[in-house]
């Protein structure tokens, strides 16, 4: 099964990513009240010098540690006024699916004002719907002019103003890689400026780079430590800006010894950690880039979630390590990095959570919900398509954070029922008051069955559902959840009714003939709330999926674009089909590519704004007429670039 990128960027095993913004989102009173009540108990010390931190890592030198290819004083930014960022975040017209309100995820379609810009196979097109219109406008290279694109991968795109941010990963260059671009309002695009931070390759299966709140963007960057860390400190979190010389400017440390935490003595505490997981916070708006970085110790399996609070970082060892070393010690450890530049905190865990959709904050409640397996190794590459081992809901009280000496409590876990079928492939997603989970295929073959577990999170038995399909996917969908798999045959919508009664119960379901997923990543789904043609229907809504021929595995999407797009509208809690927006494959051609050339991040969405659908299906926008029983094609336009001549 072809599940790894080219050599070099499957070597690098750790994830250069979690983008996100420092905001207060509450009103003064309420926030103050909320900021005390979840305030750690304790939080952990920084190194008090370079020379401290250089004793510390000659120290870890002493102990055989895993050797990685490492990259070559400020304080943390004050956070976004909360008025600046209500008007810079996303707004109601986001056509991208978050994990979390009101934070933006890296994607490859996004819209600024009547214009849609699009983000594939290294390169950058907008097209304008202006007028009811459809029409490309430009379209640029996504990496910086004059370079050899050929070893890196763009594949995150976010808007801030009037910029345009790609991210990206450069072997040749020097880590991950931010590049700017000027919009304009007619749809022009001009690059800007291109800045490296030091990283290892942030790819993941199912997480993004990328988190953005009105102008800043945060990256969490594990740093694998390098064998001779104590006598060179050019691994450290750094930051240059691109001159276009071979050699390039050199970096810019942007995590001093102050802004680096003592890592405790909790977890494993004669295993030296082997990396350092850092967070940092750049302003995009500044004319000149300028970044910082909070930087705490680990092992080099982590997960990360991002709030609208903090960055979450779970943290533990190697599969393989972890089996070595495993004692009565609290298995990972449990980092909160808060988004407003206060001091980190943590706190001892056990097992391992699959994804970013494992976790859920509740800052009003002041607790940390993470529903975790007994085993698992990180969201790094494909390591969430295979944990493994038993299922508990962890539910911990924000306050309990503390310096990491310590552990959360036994009584803190609550066991579930583990799903029938095999380990892998493992779903999960809160919606309202309940967690979701299951087995579906993930990037192999589709499942012939499968079982559902719905067990809601303020305690109370769990309900599990035997499915005659895998669960591939599982979203919001209004107040309820739908539940998406496919059969080898068939593909399956299933509705899980979640507000009415006392207890979760099957719902309606929608079987589309001789299809499958096209496509895994969580933006590839959309739902749209509707009002409905009944008004007290709180679950109305159409949604959008990519789908394609039954039986492919998922592993497909990567070199095969999705067919089509299917549209389902949910209301009076039944399902009815409205049809597809499919490509035309007369439109496909040699694009010349340079850069990025397997979409990674799929090259498939559906899109609804105000009362217009559209489908991007590779090089094509396809928009559709929706009455209340169909859609149809009502017009299309290819963007495809014309392949550039040889040099």
């Amino acid at each position: 099964m072809p599940l790894a990128r080219p050599v070099r960027r499957s070597s690098l095993h750790i994830l250069c990513a979690v983008l996100l913004a420092w905001s207060g989102m509450a009103p003064p009173t309420q926030a103050a009240s909320s900021q005390a009540q979840n305030a750690p108990q304790k939080t952990l010390k920084a190194f008090s010098s370079e020379r401290a931190l250089v004793d510390y890592l000659r120290k870890r030198q002493k102990r055989p540690a895993p050797s990685s290819k490492a990259y070559g004083g400020v304080p943390m930014p004050a956070p976004v006024p909360a008025a600046q960022e209500a008007t810079a975040s996303i707004g109601l017209d986001s056509i991208t699916n978050t994990q979390e309100a009101g934070v933006d995820e890296g994607g490859i379609v996004k819209i600024k004002d009547d214009l849609l810009v699009v983000l594939r196979r290294g390169r950058l097109f907008t097209v304008s719907i202006r007028n009811g219109g459809l029409q490309p406008v430009d379209s640029v290279d996504a990496f910086p002019p004059g370079v050899d694109p050929s070893g890196d991968w763009y594949d995150e795109m976010l808007i801030a103003g009037d910029r345009v941010i790609v991210i990206g990963y450069s072997y040749a260059r020097g880590g991950t890689e931010i590049n700017r671009f000027r919009l304009d309002d007619r749809g022009r695009l001009a690059y800007e400026d291109t800045y490296h931070l030091r990283s290892n390759d942030y790819y993941s299966s199912r997480n993004y780079a990328s988190r953005l709140i009105g102008t800043r963007l945060v990256v969490y960057t594990p740093l694998y430590l390098p064998w001779n860390a104590a006598e060179k400190l050019d691994w450290l979190p750094g930051v240059r800006r691109w001159s276009g010389a071979a050699t390039g400017e050199q970096f810019t440390r942007t995590a001093p010894a102050l802004n680096i935490y003592m890592p405790p003595a909790t977890t494993n505490g004669s295993t030296m950690p082997s990396a350092l997981h850092a967070v940092t916070s750049c302003d995009l708006a500044a004319q000149t880039l300028k970044c910082a970085s909070t930087g705490v110790f680990g092992g080099s399996g982590r997960t990360f979630y991002v709030s609208s609070q903090a960055v979450y970082v779970w943290v533990s060892q190697e599969r393989w390590q972890a089996a070595v070393d495993r004692r009565n010690d609290p298995s990972a450890l449990l980092y909160r990095l808060p988004l407003d530049g206060s001091a980190p905190s943590a706190i001892g865990v056990r097992g391992a959570p699959t994804d970013q959709f494992s976790f859920r904050e509740d800052w009003e409640a002041g607790h940390l919900q993470v529903l975790v397996r007994s085993e698992g190794g990180g969201d790094a590459m494909w390591s969430p398509e295979f944990s493994s081992g038993t299922v508990s809901l962890l539910t911990l009280r924000l306050a309990a954070f503390n310096d990491g000496g310590s552990e959360a409590p036994r009584a803190d876990y609550r066991m579930l029922p583990l799903p029938e079928g095999d380990r892998w492939a493992f779903q999960n997603r809160f919606v309202g008051d309940h967690v979701l989970y299951g087995f579906g295929a993930g990037w192999g073959g589709p499942k012939q069955q499968s079982t559902l577990v719905v067990a809601p999170v303020k305690g109370g038995e769990a309900a599990v559902f035997p499915l005659q399909h895998g669960v591939d996917r599982i979203e919001a969908m209004g107040r309820d959840a739908v539940v998406i798999g496919g059969d080898g045959q068939d593909l399956h919508f299933r509705a899980l009714e979640l507000t009415d009664g006392p207890a979760p119960r099957i719902g309606d379901r929608y079987t589309m003939p001789g299809a499958s997923q096209g496509e895994t990543r969580s933006h590839a789904f959309f739902f749209k709330p509707e009002k409905g043609f009944d008004s007290a229907d709180r679950s109305a809504g159409l949604l959008g999926l990519p789908v394609t021929r039954a039986g492919r595995p998922g592993y497909g999407q990567l070199s095969e674009t999705s067919a089509s797009i299917v549209f389902v509208r949910r209301a009076a809690r039944q399902f009815s089909a409205l049809g597809t927006l499919d490509a035309k494959e007369s439109s496909v051609r040699d694009d010349g590519c340079r850069a990025s050339c397997v979409d990674w991040y799929g090259n498939a969405r559906p899109i609804f704004i105000g009362s217009r659908t559209f489908a991007l299906l590779g090089y094509e926008i396809v928009e559709g007429e929706v009455s209340r029983r169909s859609i149809r094609t009502l017009r299309r336009v290819s963007f495809a670039p014309e392949r550039k001549p040889e040099r």
